[in-house]
């Protein structure tokens, strides 16, 4: 699906717990995120500090889109 979104001229950043999954996809941005059960939020964490790690994830991606990128581009 990511790579068919590229395709159509519109950027989309893979945000994933398996990176390698998405280089096999042809994913252009991806971006690394918590674990399986839980890609965007850390049910460990208070409620502050799971949105913190949201918002930061979140930013991260936005900073992803906004990059300018030649092939698969892992953005830690």
């Amino acid at each position: 699906m990511v790579k068919e979104i590229e395709r159509a001229g519109l950027p989309i950043v893979h945000m994933c717990t398996i990176v390698p999954i998405s280089k096999t996809v042809g994913a252009n941005r991806i971006l690394p995120t918590v674990a399986i059960p839980y890609p965007l939020g850390n049910p460990a964490l208070t409620t502050e500090d799971e949105q913190t790690l949201r918002y930061t994830l979140i930013e991260k991606a936005l900073k992803a889109l906004s990059t300018e990128v030649e092939g698969q581009t892992v953005f830690e």
